[in-house]
């Protein structure tokens, strides 16, 4: 016996039996070309967005105001649409998971369905609801003075639209996966539902919510199609990075990347956040 076998039969024998090296089984050709396939599909417009990027001229393209305005505007929106979503969804969240009432399944329906409207007519709905003619929008134009569409605070109406249910979903399963007792024990030692919740549920959930919240925060940032709609395209007030993207590739393709670049360094941050959650390597 060598000093490799006895060094691993010494190891198996501490661990309580002897060590299996693991075996990777071979891939079938069938599912190798296709998933070959797709991945070139999934990462060749990536690679062509790096290959034709201006890098001699990209920090004069990041450095130029409209930039700067559209880029700025786009973390304040983005940023506000978020703490609209956890003030608005985390509660809507715990409703979903922890009550019953009639309903409650068309309800989850109904909170997930901005996941697959397609985001124009997110923002049809939104003018229709809250446009100076809307539903609402006309009441609050005619007490209150308010009007959303195409100001600063429409982008963030339409942000939170989009971007509210993935937060909803995130704590709501984490509340689920969560176990109830120990709310019920705080509320058996005579803490109030509000209190077992802030001070036992919350610091349980908190990772769900900081997760939902990153994906929140990066489906509002990159939000096209309800903005343009509800809010329009003005530089400076209305003008996100997407749609100062869409503007510029009209215009000026080098500026059109360089953009674009800046929201692909996003993405990849959003990720290396999320990673330890969801795309841990086995």
């Amino acid at each position: 016996m060598t000093k490799a076998d006895e060094s691993g039969a010494v190891a198996g024998t501490l661990t309580g039996g002897p060590r299996r090296r693991r075996v990777r089984p071979a891939v079938p050709l069938p599912l190798l070309l296709p998933g070959a396939v797709a991945l070139v599909f999934l990462l060749l417009p990536l690679v062509a967005l790096l290959v034709r990027a201006p890098w001699r001229s990209l920090p004069s393209l990041l450095t130029s105001t409209e930039v700067w305005q559209a880029l700025q505007l786009s973390l304040v929106c983005a940023t506000a649409a978020t703490a609209v979503s956890l003030v608005l969804g985390v509660p809507l969240a715990w409703l979903l998971a922890r009550t019953e009432f009639p309903g409650r399944g068309l309800v989850r329906a109904l909170v997930t369905l901005p996941l697959v409207l397609p985001p124009v007519v997110g923002g049809v709905a939104l003018l229709l609801a809250l446009g100076r003619n809307g539903v609402v929008g006309q009441w609050l134009d005619a007490w209150f003075g308010i009007t959303l569409p195409f100001t600063t605070a429409g982008v963030v109406v339409a942000e939170s639209f989009v971007a509210m249910p993935f937060l909803v979903i995130s704590v709501e399963g984490t509340l689920r996966a969560a176990d109830p007792r120990y709310e019920e024990a705080a509320t058996t030692l005579g803490a109030s539902r509000f209190t077992a919740f802030r001070r036992v549920t919350l610091p349980l959930i908190a990772p769900g919510i900081a997760a939902g919240a990153v994906l929140a925060w990066a489906r509002a940032l990159g939000e096209f199609g309800a903005t343009i709609t509800f809010a329009g395209n003005f530089p400076g007030r209305t003008q996100t990075m997407p749609l100062a993207v869409y503007l510029a590739l009209q215009n000026d393709p080098d500026a059109a990347i360089a953009l674009s670049l800046v929201l692909l360094t996003v993405s990849i941050a959003v990720l290396a956040a999320l990673r330890d959650r969801w795309m841990t390597a086995s």
